[in-house]
């Protein structure tokens, strides 16, 4: 069986969950053959390879957006859509689209014949449905707003859906949006399987970075969250199966739209065994004055640094003893990492260090308690690895969190605490509760431990998508 993963804005070239989701589930299900359809915001990142690709991953088939958007805008030829395409593409700019195999078919053909996105755009077809919705549906904006909005939208799009795609048996994207919208269009094209696993919710996610955004304004704000609504309702309604990590995802992916037949829990996994040495280390270490806490992160914007390290500096002045380690990459974004590394001079964090990417292992056995102050996330690997490791975790509640922690349909008790987003009171303070209460958190610990024993089992999660995919047998729904 070939299978092709399609993933937007992470594997092979963003270490973090969601690639090393992709590299694990590749590496423990040698039996099959893997491609990627890496879907990647800039081409300067173009084989930098932040994994080293499995022998069973046959094939990486990048999509660089930037490269695209550029070609996307060199017009090719004159162009003119039938009435039946108009009314294809109308559906799809307002966002009903009620026939997703129609679209396809139109944007196939479209793409064998040579059709660039700008050949679209430019069109004189084009234009007049842009005008017909500025007149109808956008008639609070002016036309131009409404153009150049649609514009900027359904460039990329179209350049996606006019591309050829590696054949497959299966094609499972990890995410909805523009790898959502992919993975259907290629499995539609090569009459292939296809399924979704989302980690965190796309939608909900895009909706929340726009509400917050200053690049958009008033009505055009809705514009946007209705598009990349459009882009879920696509992979919703394509898949065959809609796999999320963990129960509370499930149900927003109901309320979005998604049938609830379609649903499905699988939980991320870890090999406990792997961290019972770091476990051993912990449980025989003896009392010290020094208190250590981690971070296992990437150093990016969703991952709210800067709150971290103001909690870190109330915690400092409570205790002088403590120092913190902020574990992971930081090359992701090097302008918010220089922020990041300038806030922690302002507050005078000299016990502080940012390590870079480092094998986390040989530092968790040094560490007494770990923090997450994330603004969104799915189900965080870096938690189960500090829980088994027994390490209790400070975390936002956010995602799976609260669930994996305190574990409220389970008897073994809370592995740490779960704060507000982005209230650094309530952060320090947790912080300073379990850093001051050796015996609390060495019972939270082995909660904790316990919890992902019985939870989150490696080989649950590889033989539930090796079960899926011996299936293999839907073709294009």
């Amino acid at each position: 069986m070939k299978i092709c993963l399609i993933a937007e804005g992470s594997y092979p070239y963003v270490t973090g969950g969601v690639s090393s989701w992709i590299n694990q589930l590749v590496l423990n299900i040698p039996e099959h053959e893997f491609q990627v359809i890496a879907i990647t915001p800039d081409s300067s990142k173009r084989a930098q390879y932040k994994y080293k690709l499995p022998a069973n991953l046959t094939l990486l088939h990048d999509v660089f957006l930037d490269e695209l958007s550029n070609h996307g805008r060199q017009r090719r030829r004159r162009f003119n859509m039938t009435a039946e395409e108009a009314n294809v593409v109308r559906g799809f700019l307002i966002g009903r689209v009620p026939d997703w195999q129609s679209l396809f078919t139109v944007f196939r053909n479209w793409g064998e014949s040579g059709v660039q996105a700008m050949d679209i755009l430019m069109s004189k077809d084009y234009f007049d449905l842009v005008r017909e919705l500025g007149e109808t549906k956008y008639a609070q904006l002016s036309f131009t707003q409404v153009y150049w909005t649609l514009h900027s939208m359904f460039l990329l799009v179209f350049s996606l859906l006019l591309l050829n795609y590696p054949p497959a048996g299966i094609y499972h994207a990890v995410s909805t949006g523009y790898a959502g919208i992919v993975g259907a269009f290629a499995a539609y094209s090569h009459s292939a399987g296809y399924i979704l696993t989302e980690h965190g919710i796309y939608t909900r996610e895009r909706e929340e970075e726009i509400i917050k955004a200053d690049w958009v304004h008033g009505f055009l704000k809705n514009i946007w969250i209705d598009y990349f609504k459009i882009l879920s309702d696509c992979a919703y309604a394509n898949a065959s199966q809609v796999i999320t990590l963990f129960e509370r995802n499930s149900e927003i992916q109901k309320e979005l739209g998604c049938p609830s037949e379609k649903t499905r829990v699988i939980h991320n996994g870890i090999k406990p065994n792997q961290f019972e040495p770091i476990a051993m280390a912990i449980r025989e270490r003896t009392q010290r004055q020094e208190i250590k806490i981690g971070a296992i992160i990437r150093v990016v914007p969703v991952k709210d640094i800067k709150s971290m390290l103001l909690a870190f500096s109330i915690v400092s002045r409570k205790l002088p003893q403590a120092s913190f380690y902020i574990m992971g990459p930081t090359e992701e974004d090097p302008d918010y990492f220089q922020e990041c590394q300038h806030y922690k001079d302002y507050l005078n964090l000299h016990n502080a260090v940012f390590t870079g990417t480092v094998d986390i292992r040989s530092y968790l056995k040094d560490m007494d308690l770990l923090v997450l102050t994330s603004i969104s996330e799915g189900q965080p690997l870096a938690i189960l690895e500090g829980l088994a490791s027994t390490l209790p975790f400070v975390a936002t509640d956010v995602g799976d969190c609260r669930m994996m922690i305190t574990g409220q349909h389970d008897s073994f008790g809370p592995a740490g605490r779960v704060v507000p987003i982005m209230d650094v009171t309530a952060i320090a303070e947790a912080i300073l509760d379990l850093a001051e209460n050796e015996t609390m958190r060495r019972h939270m610990g082995e909660a904790g431990s316990q919890r992902v024993q019985a939870f989150y089992a490696f080989d649950d999660f590889i033989s539930s998508y090796r079960e899926i995919y011996q299936k293999g047998d839907w073709g294009y729904i």
